[in-house]
């Protein structure tokens, strides 16, 4: 196996780790509960945005550029959940506004910042004294990408089944999904806190 696939691998796998990972998952599955599978484009872009974000402080934190308390680090990352997952609810569900879609990215922008510092003591233990770090980097944050888009096409297939044959009306497959994700996140943020 060459560097690329092993750091690929570890990238993919740590967003569809279910087990140890279920944060990640939980995250992008706030972000894309507003859409439908027509909203494709729109969710690509917003979980690129997550990517860009967590890359740039993943990069960051490896290369020992930024230093942030894991206990803090840990305990921002289900907050973060939390706040997208209740903004969901006030929103409306056809995102016709552009000022709203913007903030959407924004959002996924600075949070992926916050979730990149989670991992980087794990890549940094994995990259040891290499020399250089950009290709191991790239390869992770490429499986990352992939692994969020192999959750967000989980999603928008169940979402369709339930939107467009079941007839679940959109506004409330967003409202139980957000509150159950918001709820998940409430435990976890008590579990970290205390």
């Amino acid at each position: 196996m060459n560097e690329f696939s092993l750091y690929f691998g570890l990238g993919r796998d740590h967003i569809l780790d279910y087990v140890n990972g279920y944060d990640h998952i939980l995250f992008v599955l706030a972000l894309c509960s507003l859409y439908v599978i027509q909203d494709w484009k729109k969710i690509l872009i917003l979980v690129t945005a997550f990517t860009i974000g967590h890359s740039i402080t993943l990069a960051l934190a490896t290369l020992q550029l930024i230093s942030v308390k894991t206990e803090l680090v840990e305990l921002l990352i289900p907050i973060t959940i939390f706040i997208t997952a209740v903004s969901n609810l006030f929103k409306k569900v056809e995102l016709g506004q552009t000022k709203t879609v913007q903030l959407n990215y924004w959002f996924a922008l600075f949070f992926g910042l916050i979730h990149g510092m989670g991992f980087s003591n794990y890549l940094r233990a994995i990259l040891g004294k290499e020399s250089n770090i950009f290709s191991p980097l790239l390869a992770f944050n490429i499986g990352l990408e992939f692994g969020q888009i192999i959750v967000v096409v989980l999603f928008l297939g169940i979402s369709y089944i339930l939107v467009k044959w079941l007839q679940v009306a959109r506004r409330d497959w967003n409202l139980v999904l957000s509150s159950a994700i918001a709820g998940i996140a409430l435990i976890l943020i008590k579990e970290r806190f205390f």
